[in-house]
């Protein structure tokens, strides 16, 4: 599957894309949503609580 990405992204925007790079920037970008996901259910439980 990551080859076939690799493939289509490479045909798409005309570059050499390795499928070792494209690993790594979706580890990172998934690893940036659940901490960003995990942010906002705590401080939205605190901003919920501070309002009443």
């Amino acid at each position: 599957m990551m080859t076939a990405l690799a493939r289509a992204i490479s045909r798409a925007t005309r570059t050499n894309v390795d499928v070792e790079t494209l690993k790594v920037l979706v580890i990172f970008a998934g690893a940036g949503l659940l901490l960003s996901l995990v942010a906002v259910m705590i401080y939205k439980q605190a901003a919920s609580a501070a309002l009443f």
